[in-house]
């Protein structure tokens, strides 16, 4: 009671009332609590977004790649149920309790029990390390696109040597896909420990897509939210059009049918399920905190609900739709490649026997090499004739093990066939941009909230200069990628960042949102947002199938890496099996950095919840302090986020 009338003699004492209540509300302003959340200008933003962050390049490549080696059509199977068991659930959660806390990554978690604070900072660490990678592919990206408006495209011949009597003999052992790749965008060395040079015409590129970044993030989502209006969008432009013109391709037909064959007797194959988990867990983007932050910019009242099942449907789609384009052009290489085998061989054949020019043909080609095996088999042996086979060709077209350089060498081989080539390779590539872009926001998302939450920059420091702060940081890390070895140190970010410590923070988000916030509280939470709890499948697959389904990818991850010595394939022009790549182990210090890759994300999870557990024991108690009325600090009030989150 006294603290009311000493509260009351405060505010009516002074004679301008209005000039107090000014003074009061900024007084009350210090500590009033983060300011008012910024908002999307509409749903289509939100969602566009939030489908630019999980379709990436990724769906173009590494999931048609999975398909080939793994039985066509049969790896759906494993894929869909990845997808409704593990990643649909994973990505309900985030955007649910992203949407109700309206808190970035960090806040979510400090604001559900400060115990498991630490899992926002692991999404931190993750976002920022693959963001830094991330970008630099972006930066091969925009080589290859200022190089594809030359006629000719440079990566379809040799280059001369450096008498110029001949052509380069790397190039000559190799093809001049692989040369342009490896030698003259990389000029990679064949050694991960031979850091070699600065490439500084990477440099350049890097800088550029850090820039363009930087300016599309410059005003946060009111910036980034325009610009997913163009990076979400155009790339289904571009694949709709490569789809309508890779279909008349000849050989299209093949490509397609040995996409979606099935080989049942993969299934049995325990690889296949543990990549399909991991394929559907990492296409989603979930664990890496961006979502979160997204959905945390959303009303209060929207259905989170379904948001996730059409963002995480679109996703797969998406990956589906890319697959046939990218496959009918495979099948399209894969028939250019026969239909040269057959010329060769015809010329073989035609000397030898001395048959008259046109008399062996492509269209009876076949019937002429079965009748000449047969009847002249002697002979026909000795001339040594090159094996034709469609099918094993188009194995020969994704032999390589798949690689973040797979794009920038099995495509722009095929392009160079194809008429108008500078125009499809410009198409493709700014395609690759668009979706690696529109990815990239959600990585620069789930660092710059986090930062914001933990109060580690003054507040003072407007946005523009924090995000162009955290974008150059970047970039000089970056800095490593454009190192003659820097391809290397990507395939390394690229197989560990994104592994083992995101499947570790996403157990933990179902573990703290289901196990500490309370699945009842939880329920509620949706029912207040959407209107309707959710159903037994959402409940049964938080509780313990979604889990579950993770700690034994997880586990199994972990087998399958610890049973061999991790490699990598190096480009060694002086390789007895040139122009083969060369397996390598990796070295013991790089080794000891994969670990720490492996560890430092996920090592703030049990560091913050031990230091609140002690902090928690050791605290002292201020239950017995005697408080003193004449002092009106000692009677803390309520701030309005207490206030909001106590509702």
């Amino acid at each position: 009671m006294y603290q009311k009338h000493n509260l009351v003699r405060l505010i009516f004492i002074p004679s301008d009332l209005g000039l107090c209540t000014s003074v009061l509300k900024q007084e009350m302003g210090k500590d009033a609590g983060p300011e008012e959340r910024p908002k999307w200008d509409n749903k289509a933003q939100y969602l566009l977004t939030c489908i630019g962050f999980a379709v990436g390049i990724g769906n173009v490549w590494r999931f048609p790649y999975l398909c080939q080696i793994y039985g066509g059509g049969a790896f759906l199977i494993p894929y869909l149920i990845a997808l409704v068991f593990e990643g649909l659930p994973l990505l309900f959660l985030e955007l649910a309790v992203g949407q109700r806390l309206r808190k970035g990554s960090v806040g979510v978690w400090k604001t559900i029990n400060p115990v498991i604070g630490g899992v926002g900072i692991g999404c931190l660490i993750v976002s920022f390390l693959v963001g830094v990678f991330y970008n630099t592919i972006l930066a091969w990206v925009l080589w290859y696109f200022f190089h594809s408006f030359q006629e000719p495209l440079p990566w379809s011949t040799c280059p001369l040597n450096e008498s110029r009597t001949d052509y380069n003999l790397e190039c000559k052992k190799s093809t001049p896909v692989n040369y342009f790749w490896y030698r003259e965008t990389l000029n990679i060395t064949p050694d991960i420990e031979i850091s070699g040079s600065v490439e500084w015409g990477m440099v350049i590129c890097l800088a550029s897509a850090w820039c363009i970044v930087y300016i599309c993030f410059i005003k946060g989502i009111d910036s980034m939210g325009k610009a997913v209006y163009v990076t979400s969008t155009f790339p289904y432009l571009v694949l709709t059009i490569f789809l309508i013109r890779a279909l008349t391709l000849p050989g299209a037909t093949d490509g397609l049918l040995y996409l979606f064959t099935p080989d049942w007797q993969t299934l049995k194959n325990p690889r296949v399920w543990l990549d399909a988990a991991t394929q559907i867990f990492f296409s989603l983007s979930v664990a890496f905190g961006g979502l979160i932050s997204f959905s945390s910019y959303n009303e209060e009242k929207n259905n989170c609900e379904r948001d996730a099942v059409l963002v995480g449907v679109i996703n797969s789609a998406t990956s589906l739709y890319a697959s046939i384009p990218v496959f009918s052009i495979l099948g399209f290489k894969a028939t250019t490649a026969l239909n040269a085998c057959k010329d060769e061989n015809i010329l073989a054949l035609t000397n030898h026997f001395e048959f008259s020019d046109q008399n062996i043909t492509l269209q009876n080609y076949d019937y002429w090499y079965e009748y000449l095996n047969t009847t002249y088999p002697g002979k026909f042996q000795s001339l040594s004739l090159r094996e034709c086979d469609l099918q094993k060709l188009l194995k020969q077209v994704l032999t390589p093990s798949y690689s973040t350089g797979l794009a920038f060498i099995v495509f722009t081989e095929a392009v160079i066939s194809m008429p108008g080539s500078q125009v499809w390779a410009v198409l493709f590539f700014v395609m690759l941009f668009s979706l690696g872009l529109s990815s990239m926001f959600g990585n620069i998302e789930g660092v710059l909230s986090p930062l914001n939450e933990l109060k580690l920059l003054p507040r003072w420091i407007p946005k523009e200069l924090t995000s162009a702060i955290i974008c150059l940081i970047s970039f000089l890390v970056a800095l490593l990628f454009t190192l003659s070895s820097g391809n290397y140190w990507v395939e390394v970010f690229n197989g560990y960042v994104g592994s083992v410590p995101l499947l570790i923070i996403a157990l933990f988000e179902i573990i703290g949102v289901i196990y500490f916030r309370g699945m009842k509280t939880f329920s509620d939470d949706i029912y207040i947002m959407t209107g309707k709890r959710p159903n037994i499948f959402w409940k049964a697959c938080w509780m313990v199938i979604s889990p579950l389904l993770l700690l034994v990818v997880f586990v199994a991850y972990v087998i399958v890496q610890a049973q061999t010595r991790p490699t990598y394939q190096a480009w060694n022009p002086d390789y007895e099996k040139f122009p083969e790549t060369e397996q390598k182990l990796y070295p013991d210090w790089v080794f000891a950095i994969i670990i720490l890759l492996c560890v430092v994300p996920v090592i703030s999870i049990p560091l913050v919840a031990l230091y609140q557990l002690l902090r928690g024991r050791f605290r002292k108690s201020s239950v017995g302090m005697e408080l003193n009325p004449y002092d009106n600090d000692a009677f803390v009030t309520d701030t309005q986020e207490q206030k909001t989150q106590r509702a």
